[in-house]
């Protein structure tokens, strides 16, 4: 499905005694679903090109695991999935939608002569009934470094319900990744906490002034309110390898062929990465993600094929990378080692949501050593 800039997702959840969360249906829908109802959405993730040709590659080079082949795609959005997969052959190829673009699906099926093979399924993975097992489950299940949007959940549940023991995932695996990088952004943004803060103290002294009303005793959770803002929640970037200043490390392993929920409800992690870069400045972490089309151990793909959201120059993406820029910066130089502790966690209030927590501590290369410091931040 991917992700948006500035898209904000609400809904509640609670967890249930087996550690997967209980969702508001109602609430989910209304603010998570139906975003992706609109054509423009579907447009953005349409339009790029890493996206769509690698899961046509993945697809058409990979022929043997759909010729005569029953597909379930799931979350088909547009239905691109879908067609392509019976264009490769399919047997049947069952396109299930949650939201109204069911409808936008079903009609391009029909302008594309698929209808015989396609069918699309309006409603929640979680709730539909298939006729049959299938041998191939397909979806572009992935949000903001991986996992923000908590997709892969009902693909998990597609897998345990439908897919027969012989079957295949596309994507098969995933990683997530983290590297230091340098960057402005965390510069601007702590220029752009301090103004709100500026604006919030004319506030109060003008409120005071003028209506008779001291509004200070606010000070602390407005101050709470804008940090969490400005300085704790991950920004969108799109960062030039350059900003690149040590070496990336893998967070996670998903192989999507057994993984489980409660594997992927919380993330914990120790790397390493080793500085590059002679004499720069160490301002925060980036992170992203990939994922591969290899088959299974027993139909293995013949071309294996790479979806990758790493900084680069040319071949950008809608996901570009997360950044979690730390304040202030640290200067480091190319020898320095930093031992990183990496945890993420689904946002209680919001289980579509993302909390991380980073933890450094910097060996340099002198030998000297810089005094752990801890962030937490916010994927929204």
């Amino acid at each position: 499905m991917g992700s948006f800039p500035n898209r904000v997702v609400d809904g509640r959840s609670s967890t249930s005694n087996g550690g997967a969360s209980v969702v508001d249906k109602g609430v989910d829908f209304a603010q998570y679903f139906c975003t992706y109802a609109f054509l423009y959405h579907q447009k953005e993730m349409l339009s790029d090109r890493v996206r769509m040709d690698s899961y046509f590659n993945a697809i058409f080079q990979n022929k043997h695991h759909f010729h005569e082949k029953t597909v379930l795609d799931v979350g088909t959005g547009s239905g691109i999935l879908a067609i392509w997969s019976a264009q490769a052959g399919a047997r049947k190829v069952y396109a299930v939608e949650a939201t109204k673009m069911a409808e936008h699906a079903r009609a391009l099926v029909i302008a594309n002569n698929l209808q015989d093979v396609v069918e699309v399924i309006e409603g929640s993975i979680e709730d539909v009934t298939l006729p049959e097992k299938v041998d191939v489950i397909i979806s572009e299940w992935m949000g903001y470094f991986l996992l923000r949007e908590s997709m892969f959940d009902s693909v998990i549940c597609a897998r345990d319900r439908w897919l027969k023991p012989t079957g295949v995932m596309y994507p098969s695996h995933a990683r997530m990744w983290i590297a230091p990088i340098r960057s402005g952004l965390g510069d601007q943004k702590m220029s752009d906490y301090r103004s709100a803060m500026d604006e919030w103290y004319g506030f109060v002294d003008e409120t005071k002034t003028y209506y008779g009303v001291d509004m200070s005793v606010l000070t602390k959770p407005f101050s709470e309110e804008q940090r969490k803002y400005y300085l704790q929640t991950s920004m969108w970037n799109n960062l030039h390898p350059h900003q690149v200043i040590g070496t990336a490390a893998v967070v996670k392993d998903i192989d999507c062929l057994t993984a489980t929920v409660d594997d992927i409800l919380e993330v914990r992690g120790s790397v390493s990465s080793s500085i590059t870069l002679e004499n720069t400045r160490l301002c925060g972490f980036g992170g992203w993600f990939d994922v591969h089309f290899r088959g299974s151990k027993d139909d293995p793909a013949q071309q294996q094929i790479e979806l990758t959201t790493a900084p680069s120059i040319n071949d950008s993406t809608h996901w570009g990378q997360q950044g979690f820029p730390f304040h202030p910066p640290v200067r480091v130089t190319e020898g320095d080692n930093l031992n990183i502790s990496f945890s993420m966690n689904r946002s209680k209030e919001n289980h579509r949501l993302m909390e991380i927590e980073f933890g450094c501590e910097i060996t340099q290369c002198s030998g000297n050593m810089v005094p752990c410091f801890r962030n937490k931040f916010f994927i929204e």
